[in-house]
């Protein structure tokens, strides 16, 4: 539980890299040397973090197109020990349901979404889907809860072809699901 709350603390957001790619990470004068940040481009929210298969994966928010806020996208890194990262592609794009807003993730061990297949043990995304299109057009609902999946280990992810699963009542800010595992006490 320390070092989780530990790499938690050292996870700031939100701030932005300017990036230049001069292929030593981590060692450019004005990048955080403690706590993960991505190569370029805009970042904030972290979002999902899970440990499976001996590796933490973080997920955040990222414009991977410039240094300003931009359709949300979710990008992803790994580290064997939360301090030395690793950049991965991004994980989710923005798509005909809108931009990919903060959300959790979990380690589906059980199938219990049963996206698991040949034994593999399945990675599910739960995110919001932000429309910009209904929120220009000031409506209430253009925030609606998605999910998609991994059987990778995060390295692809499929979005799950009944999104939205969970569809705005009418609430102006729907958006960031926090999802855990809870096993029931007998």
């Amino acid at each position: 539980m320390r070092k989780i709350l530990f790499g938690l603390i050292l996870i700031y957001s939100p701030f932005f890299v300017k990036g230049q790619d001069t292929g030593k990470v981590y060692h450019e004068q004005y990048r955080p040397q403690v706590h993960f940040s991505p190569k370029a481009h805009w970042t904030n929210d972290p979002n999902g973090m899970v440990y499976f298969n001996h590796t933490y994966h973080l997920f955040f928010q990222y414009y991977p197109n410039g240094t300003t806020w931009g359709p949300m996208h979710w990008g992803h890194a790994v580290s064997p020990d939360m301090i030395h990262w690793k950049e991965m592609p991004i994980a989710l794009y923005p798509d005909s349901l809108g931009y990919i807003f903060s959300g959790s993730a979990v380690v589906d061990s059980n199938n219990t979404s049963g996206f698991g297949k040949q034994g593999k043990i399945p990675l599910v995304a739960i995110f919001t889907h932000h429309d910009p299109i209904g929120e220009k057009a000031n409506r209430d609902n253009f925030q609606n809860e998605s999910i998609a999946y991994s059987l990778d280990s995060g390295n692809t992810w499929t979005k799950y072809s009944g999104n939205p699963v969970l569809k705005n009542p009418g609430i102006r800010d729907f958006r960031d699901p926090k999802v855990m595992w809870y096993a029931a006490e007998h």
